[in-house]
């Protein structure tokens, strides 16, 4: 009675059933699992180290971290309770937070397998060297050197890989914390060709006409007013100039918005290709770039190119 006792003031916390409910689908380390539940590390160290030592969850060490997993479920003292966890996580499967935690678990898988340095063919043959990032850099050496503005930056990640190739980037941002973990990481990496600048996407501080890309990745969505964002985005390009944006399509995890401080919840095609064209783009175009099925989040690429001042003034007339 006394090992039963203890067993259910532990289940007692809503924290811990989320724990074993993920863990459930997927072996996660502490740094995914802080991820997915949106909580301290030293929180979620904790409530692992309880549940490790109740039986429940059990370690694995793989390639120098240490994955989580359910202690085997299906046999021994525990299998009934396993049984009633199961049917109970199955009854919480609709409900808004049980969504939230598999969208946020989704996410995590789709970054772990990004990390991947090394690929499969569908026909399960593997390839060194085969990534995403290489690619992207080797698209890179395909371009003239240009003037780009990254608005809303964030980290700085993207800003690097456009300073590889790019003449200067304007890394643009609204936090300064953010902004100085990239500066340090610039610094890290020795590219000397990016300017930093603090301020809102909706009010960027450049010149008109004095880059040849604006690019916004993952931040339009933040954005208070979207179409503003966009119009700044074409200001400060230069005629001929393009516009590259990749953002969320609409999606339904109203948890971004505290999470994340996302102010939108995505757009759709006609949405975005609209504010496009208000903006004073031209050859607009418009393409999924990521989805992964079964998850709730799917990307869109979309750029378009900036007319001469008398080609977007007669355009503004006909529209309105």
């Amino acid at each position: 009675m006394t090992e039963a006792a203890s067993l259910y003031r532990l289940l007692g916390e809503d924290v811990r059933l989320r724990l074993l409910r993920v863990l459930a689908r997927e072996r996660l380390n502490v740094t995914e699992l802080t991820a997915v539940l949106g909580l301290a590390q030293s929180g979620v160290s904790r409530h692992l180290g309880l549940l490790k030592d109740a039986g429940l969850v059990a370690e694995e060490p793989t390639g120098g971290f240490t994955y989580y997993r359910l202690a085997d479920a299906g046999r021994g003292r525990l299998a009934g309770l396993w049984a009633h966890l199961q049917a109970q996580f199955d009854e919480a499967a609709p409900s808004a937070a049980t969504r939230a935690d598999d969208a946020r678990l989704q996410e995590v898988l789709r970054q772990r397998r990004e990390r991947v340095e090394t690929h499969a063919t569908e026909a399960g043959q593997l390839v060194p060297g085969r990534s995403w990032a290489a690619w992207a850099r080797a698209l890179g050496h395909l371009l003239p050197p240009l003037d780009l503005a990254d608005l809303g930056c964030g980290d700085g990640h993207l800003t690097l890989e456009a300073a590889a190739w790019a003449r200067r980037v304007y890394a643009v941002d609204r936090s300064a914390a953010v902004l100085q973990r990239a500066r340090a990481l610039a610094r890290k990496q020795g590219a000397a060709n990016i300017v930093w600048k603090r301020g809102e996407i909706e009010r960027v501080p450049l010149p008109d006409a004095s880059v040849d890309v604006a690019l916004l990745s993952q931040a339009l969505h933040h954005a208070a007013d979207p179409a503003a964002a966009l119009a700044e985005a074409v200001r400060i390009l230069r005629p001929g100039g393009r516009a590259l944006l990749l953002d969320l399509r609409p999606h339904d995890q109203a948890w971004v918005k505290d999470r994340l401080g996302d102010h939108w919840l995505g757009f759709s095609d006609q949405a975005l290709g609209s504010m496009l064209r208000r903006a004073g783009l031209r050859d607009i175009r418009l393409q999924l770039g990521a989805r992964k099925a079964g998850g709730p989040f799917a990307v869109t690429i979309a750029s378009g190119v900036k007319g001469r001042a008398r080609a977007a003034a007669r355009r503004r007339r006909r529209e309105g």
